[in-house]
């Protein structure tokens, strides 16, 4: 079976804005080009300040004329009927999601649409379970009083989102920004407008208040995204990306001093100890370094090995690696999709040139399959296996964000910990050892905000999310995103 473009995308030839209850086009657009054989998805209509200022302005008006005021129970049902309405849409989700970013059509399915939705109703459920702190005191004076803690909008808030993931994590931050009460001018990647534009249709088929959700489309720097963060009408930025663009957002709002929350990039390491469950191990591995072509933040880039197990692991990993299928979306034997574009491939190309120049041993991949039809005109890589590089390598250091991974042998627990913890960036990590206390004393020393213990890529959507160090500022999930997305006050009554 082979891609055809037209049957893939779905999506609308012109994707517009979506402003205080409208869909509007743009004086300008951009085109959208397929990651698989480079053809034009659609036309996508890009942002400028006014475009911007109206979106802003909207969502003030509807902050102001009552969406704030609306109790957490009908905010609740409102969120409901948004995952109702992708539920309803789920094929047309699967298909905006697949011609945006050539990922499989069965990892569409049942990753992003799916976990998309379980986002929605989590924070649905979330807020309308929520409780307040409660605290019984007295006062010098021997008086009686009461502490209770209410949690009231931010206002509005700024949304931008990557195109590694892009409903899931589209959702993961508008779904609680509106179950707070605040209303949201969000703008998706560039990349990946498709399934960002079908919420914004769900949005107003449901019948939302009109400026409580509003949608732009455009780039980053110099543009919407850029317009959207210096808007001195944003209350809050919600943004994942990359290091170097957040260090920008903050510097754009910090003489305002908005509230920001920041997932950024990683260099995440993968701990295999030599009592792991081997093959349990590898296959961790393999998922963890090639999932969605390596273009997710929680991939594991550098690998550390116990000496004892190292060789055999290379080797196994080497023919597990060598067995992924790369190749279209809609192909049942696909394993492995494309990068999101050509662009991003030239950048992974340059640091498989460097790997060889600073001494790597490519064990496997390093460079671009040939297939003899259209899809030589798409993104596409070879998962890759580099050994030989010292810590101290570009390649080791700094985040390539595709599907690649180098690993190093180690003698001891304490050697691996500090060499794990030996980088600028501290989001994720995963341990691979069948000796529980291990698991634990070193989940607790590594320095980064999640840790997996024979595991990656699960987790409970109510536990806190987010980075250490360049991997970001802040974190999300369950009440940790019901504080972020609202301003906490303390009310202190005497009684008696």
């Amino acid at each position: 079976m082979t891609f055809e473009p037209a049957a893939a995308s779905r999506a609308p030839r012109l994707l517009r804005h979506y402003i205080d209850g409208e869909f509007v086009a743009g004086a300008t657009t951009f085109p959208n080009l397929s990651p698989v054989d480079g053809t034009e998805i659609a036309q996508v209509c890009e942002a400028d300040e006014v475009a911007i200022d109206r979106a802003v302005r909207a969502a003030r008006a509807a902050q102001e004329a009552g969406w704030r005021s609306t109790t957490p129970a009908q905010r609740a049902d409102w969120l409901q009927r948004i995952a109702n309405g992708i539920e309803a849409r789920f094929d047309d989700f699967v298909a905006a999601e697949v011609a945006d970013t050539g990922r499989p059509v069965t990892q569409a399915r049942t990753l992003d649409i799916a976990r998309g939705i379980a986002n929605v109703r989590t924070f649905a459920d979330l807020v309308r379970t929520a409780h307040s702190e409660f605290f019984e005191t007295h006062a010098a004076d021997g008086s009686e009083l009461i502490n209770y803690v209410t949690r009231k909008p931010l206002g509005v808030v700024g949304i931008i989102s990557p195109w590694n993931l892009p409903l899931l994590l589209f959702t993961w931050k508008v779904a609680p920004a509106l179950a707070m009460g605040n209303c949201v001018v969000a703008k998706p990647s560039e990349e990946t407008p498709g399934s960002a534009t079908l919420l914004a249709e769900v949005m107003h088929e449901i019948g939302l208040p009109r400026g409580v959700f509003n949608l732009v489309h455009g780039h980053g720097a110099n543009a919407a995204g850029e317009f959207l963060t210096r808007h001195p009408g944003i209350d809050a930025i919600t943004f994942t990306g990359e290091s170097r663009t957040g260090s920008a957002i903050m510097k754009t709002v910090a003489d305002g001093v908005k509230d920001i929350s920041f997932e950024l990039g990683g260099k995440n390491a993968a701990v295999v100890f030599a009592d792991a469950d081997f093959d349990a191990a590898v296959a961790g591995v393999l998922k963890s370094s090639f999932t969605n072509a390596g273009q997710v933040c929680l991939c594991s880039e550098r690998v550390y090995v116990e000496r004892p197990i190292f060789e055999r692991f290379v080797a196994a990993l080497k023919t597990q690696a060598e067995a992924l299928q790369v190749g279209a979306p809609d192909d049942p034997s696909t394993t492995m999709g494309p990068l999101i574009s050509r662009g991003h491939r030239e950048k992974v190309l340059s640091y498989f040139r460097l790997a060889v120049e600073e001494g790597a041993t490519v064990v496997t991949g390093g460079k671009v399959p040939q297939f003899g039809d259209h899809r030589d005109h798409g993104a596409f890589v070879l998962p890759t296996i580099w050994t030989g590089l010292p810590d101290t390598a570009r390649c080791v250091k700094e985040e390539i964000f595709g599907p690649v991974c180098h690993i190093a042998p180690f003698d001891s627990e304490d050697e691996v910990i500090g060499r794990v913890n030996d980088s600028a960036y501290g989001l994720a990590a995963s341990v691979w050892t069948t000796q529980l206390a291990r698991g634990h004393r070193v989940a607790r020393q590594i320095e980064t905000g999640i840790v997996w213990v024979n595991a990656w890529f699960v987790r409970d959507l109510r536990t806190p999310f987010g980075g250490t160090k360049l991997s970001g500022i802040g974190r999300e999930g369950g009440r940790h995103s019901l504080d972020f997305y609202s301003e906490l006050t303390n009310v202190c009554v005497r009684i008696g």
